[in-house]
């Protein structure tokens, strides 16, 4: 049984490539400043504070992916971690090249932190990081693209 997971494991980097290739011919232009509004007004959260997450995750851009060091990878306007693949499905998953459903998915991943920290900056933290210090890091970064007014500019053309 083992020796059939190492063959597997190996492929899992080009598994992961061949997704974020194929996610990227997937994707509209931009994500229009109604895809923040409308997700926000969804999950109960600042459309603005949506905007400072994917100013700074991605600078709006829908067809950004960033491999990381673990072998997962970030997709997307909101760069949605492959490690939700699972949870989502391969047909939610496939839709990730929609950059408004990006945004929702992205609502949707920081309200499921936001019902494990309450509406705080711990909860913004963990829509990035998992250890404290991280989330530390990653909410104060969000904190002051939200003061910058960065994530006021959606990237509409």
């Amino acid at each position: 049984m083992t020796v059939m997971k190492q063959p597997i494991r190996r492929l899992q980097p080009v598994r992961n490539l061949l997704l974020a290739i194929v996610l990227v011919f997937l994707t509209p232009p931009y994500a229009g400043a109604f895809c923040f509004d409308e997700a926000g007004e969804r999950y109960g959260m600042s459309p603005d504070l949506l905007r400072a997450i994917a100013k700074t995750e991605s600078g709006f851009n829908p067809t950004a992916v960033n491999f990381n060091k673990n072998g997962s990878f970030d997709y997307g306007v909101m760069q949605i971690n492959s490690s939700w693949y699972r949870e989502l499905g391969q047909e939610r998953w496939m839709g990730l090249g929609d950059a408004c459903y990006n945004v929702h998915v992205g609502a949707w991943i920081l309200s499921r932190c936001i019902g494990r920290y309450g509406y705080t900056w711990a909860a913004v933290g963990c829509y990035n990081g998992v250890s404290a210090e991280k989330r530390a890091g990653y909410a104060h970064k969000i904190y002051r693209a939200l003061k910058a007014g960065k994530g006021a500019n959606n990237g509409d053309k």
